[in-house]
């Protein structure tokens, strides 16, 4: 007895095929991209110079005004705080220049992995972007409650029947 089985192998998955229109959307979104890495990596050496100078400023004004003393303790945190937006820059920009440039070459050569690697770097780019707005977000939290709290402590102490 024989039966009669339809085996059907599965089909491989269809291949994407970007249109010329939305090649060149890719290309000019890659010389966009391109232009503002270079363009983020002269903000992030005028924040890294900056965070060089600005404890010197703040020492400086200590020094000139006796009522500005706290200034020069201030000056290190200031720094750190520079460094830390250069480094942040340094990647939001990095990522941009790799994008930029990648899908440049994949689109002019027909490079499908240069492409594929260029959108894994804009992918890269959103992910740090994700997760840098996580942080702000969870830092404002923060900022907020303390406020909430500060207040709520300042106005513990304030004598009962005082007028404003």
């Amino acid at each position: 007895m024989e039966t009669n089985e339809n085996y059907h192998q599965p089909a491989a998955e269809p291949q994407m095929i970007l249109t010329d229109q939305a090649q060149f959307y890719l290309q000019k979104a890659g010389q966009w991209a391109f232009f503002l890495g270079i363009m983020g990596f002269v903000g992030t050496a005028f924040l890294a110079i900056a965070a060089l100078f600005v404890g010197t400023i703040f020492t400086s004004m200590a020094a000139i005004n006796p009522l500005m003393a706290h200034a020069a303790g201030m000056g290190a945190a200031v720094t750190v705080m520079y460094l830390l937006l250069a480094a942040v820059s340094f990647f939001f920009s990095l990522y941009l220049y790799q994008f930029g440039d990648r899908v440049k070459k994949g689109i002019a050569y027909h490079n499908v992995d240069e492409t594929t690697a260029a959108l894994g770097k804009l992918k890269s780019f959103f992910k740090l972007w994700g997760i840098f707005t996580i942080v702000y977000i969870a830092f404002l939290i923060l900022f907020f409650i303390t406020m909430i709290l500060v207040g709520a402590n300042a106005a513990s102490h304030i004598p009962n029947g005082s007028a404003l």
